[in-house]
């Protein structure tokens, strides 16, 4: 997950094997706190059928 200052919003990035998936996350405050971020990096990566634990996810500042 990491910031993208061209949209000014949040980047969940899914990476498994060959395949990688991006989404944007608008609404979320640039200065959220990284359980926040990972939960919501979590359910984004749920919502698109992948599965992951929590020491998965990174948060790129």
């Amino acid at each position: 997950m990491f910031w993208e200052d061209g949209k000014k919003a949040w980047v969940v990035r899914v990476q498994v094997g060959e395949e990688a998936v991006r989404r944007t996350c608008k609404g979320v405050k640039r200065d959220a706190d990284d359980d926040a971020l990972r939960s919501l990096a979590l359910q984004t990566a749920r919502d698109e059928g992948y599965d992951l634990a929590t020491g998965d996810v990174r948060v790129k500042r």
